[in-house]
């Protein structure tokens, strides 16, 4: 698989934020890629050293609407802790002329 293929996207929830304070990032990866995947993915596509990788598998969510009820897809997630001191931008740089 490819670095882009891996990394689908980053995960931006209150917690999340919180981590990245503790050089800890999370992204919603590939179903089928691994640790060795996920870490080799993020250290191409952002240029950093990554330390340690966490992988969970969150199961779809129950939603009904009226009487038709139905599941949110499952997904997996990473959290990727990288080295002190370095960081990835994730919402994109300050571009001020």
């Amino acid at each position: 698989m490819l670095a882009q293929d891996v990394i689908i996207r980053p995960i931006i929830t209150e917690q999340s934020m919180i981590e990245m304070e503790n050089d800890k990032y999370t992204f919603e990866v590939d179903r089928r890629a691994n640790k060795t995947e996920v870490k080799q993915a993020v250290e191409d596509l952002f240029d950093v050293k990554v330390v340690k990788v966490n992988i969970l598998n969150v199961r779809g969510k129950l939603k009904r609407m009226g009487r038709y009820a139905g599941y949110t897809r499952k997904r997996r997630k990473a959290v990727v802790q990288i080295q002190e001191g370095q960081s990835i931008e994730i919402f994109g740089g300050d571009d001020e002329e």
